[in-house]
């Protein structure tokens, strides 16, 4: 037979002949395959994506989920109103709705639910609402996944144990441990720049704009000695990676974090602080 005619290898094939000798542990497994990516046998991408999906295994909620403080809730009470221009203000698509404190949760609202009451106008709450499931800071990522994909659920609430509530997480934080920041509304289009305004005067900036950009698009001096983006400079006054959400007030600016996982900051809103009036004596 002509060898020219025989059938190039696949993946798996390839694979297995790496594997000729079974890894006797995951750092074993993950070293085959680091092995197989520097033989180009598959590109970075893919070996990042096997990486997060072995690594979630060894993860728990606790790792992941949006903390208690930084929740965004409905109360039951709360009129339609102030629920719709809290929704669009915050801009997520599902929200814990709440009774008598934020340990009382009663269930999920989302957000498109609301064009019922303005094609309608009728609405009820309480009948609107989609059971919340709650889940212990313990549960290792990969079994919630599987529970997600079961159950059809995108959110969970994580109670301690106590039975409080400490945080939520949404399939979205789960598979971001696996392929990374996934885009929604808040990511940029390329083409669009590393700094755009709102139509709030606000601005929505990508953490790796490089200091000397943001200030001379603000015509601030903003100091850069220990950091050189926006994002290092967050993480450097807070000691810490931030959660989505979190926000902190620094030289005139709020700065709140719009998308984040646990690895690294994509997008920020950033906000010019009115600078107080003082009426001289």
């Amino acid at each position: 037979m002509d060898p020219s005619s025989s059938p190039r290898p696949s993946f798996f094939d390839r694979i297995s002949a790496l594997l000729s000798r079974e890894p006797e542990d995951r750092s074993e497994l993950l070293a085959v395959l680091r092995a197989a990516f520097d033989r180009n046998l598959f590109d970075a991408d893919a070996l990042a994506i096997i990486e997060g999906a072995l690594g979630v295994a060894d993860m728990q909620v606790r790792d992941v989920m949006v903390p208690r403080a930084q929740m965004d809730f409905v109360s039951i009470d709360d009129s339609i109103e102030s629920i719709t221009e809290f929704a669009i203000e915050a801009a997520h698509s599902r929200f814990p709705v709440i009774g008598e404190n934020k340990d009382d949760v009663i269930g999920i609202l989302l957000a498109k639910d609301l064009l019922r009451y303005y094609a309608h106008k009728e609405f009820d709450l309480r009948d609107m609402l989609r059971p919340a499931v709650f889940i212990p800071e313990s549960k290792r990522l990969n079994v919630l996944l599987r529970e997600f994909r079961v159950s059809r659920n995108h959110m969970a609430i994580v109670v301690d144990e106590y039975g409080g509530v400490a945080g939520l997480v949404t399939i979205e934080d789960v598979l971001e441990q696996i392929v990374g920041d996934i885009e929604d509304e808040y990511d940029f289009d390329e083409e669009a720049g590393n700094i755009v305004a709102d139509q709030a005067g606000r601005y929505r900036v990508k953490a790796q704009t490089e200091i000397e950009t943001f200030n001379h698009a603000f015509g601030v001096e903003l100091a850069s000695e220990d950091y050189g983006t926006i994002g290092g400079m967050i993480i450097h006054l807070l000691g810490r990676l931030p959660r989505r959400n979190e926000q902190l007030e620094h030289e005139g600016f709020r700065f709140q974090v719009l998308r984040a996982d646990s690895r690294r900051i994509y997008t920020l809103l950033v906000e010019r602080l009115a600078v107080p009036h003082i009426v001289g004596g």
